[in-house]
């Protein structure tokens, strides 16, 4: 493993509940030894781009219920192709050679597996969303 490689695993937090198994789908594997450390690791940066989409989007996201504020998240996520592909960026540049060549062999339903943890992770911090809206 070069530097990079090394580098950027070792910059990854460990997740416990984060099993990986042989009896588990390739997929199921590659979200919990890949996608979801790496998901953990950008999160800062998620909520931080997540508050410049609501700023660019009107701050309308702050007007809304909880509720609606969640199914923004979602829509912002699937809908915004742009702004999806930028996410998408964030994580795919975090990951190795090795699993880069592994993530393109199924790249369709890992992008949809990596984004539902995204929007997992943007929904779990709806707080610090929140946060701007008092300052």
């Amino acid at each position: 493993m070069n530097s990079r490689e090394h580098e950027l695993v070792a910059l990854r937090p460990k997740i416990l509940s984060a099993n990986v198994n042989p009896l588990m789908s390739f997929d199921e594997q590659f979200q919990n030894k890949t996608l979801r450390p790496i998901i953990k690791l950008q999160n800062d940066l998620f909520v931080l781009v997540f508050r410049n989409y609501i700023t660019k989007h009107k701050n309308v996201f702050y007007t809304l219920s909880i509720d609606k504020r969640l199914n923004y998240i979602e829509n912002a996520i699937q809908k915004d192709i742009k702004f999806r592909n930028s996410l998408k960026g964030m994580v795919i540049g975090q990951f190795t050679i090795e699993e880069y060549e592994l993530y393109i062999q199924n790249s369709s339903s890992l992008n949809k597996r990596m984004m539902n943890l995204v929007i997992e992770r943007l929904k779990s911090n709806l707080q610090l969303l929140e946060q701007e809206c008092v300052h």
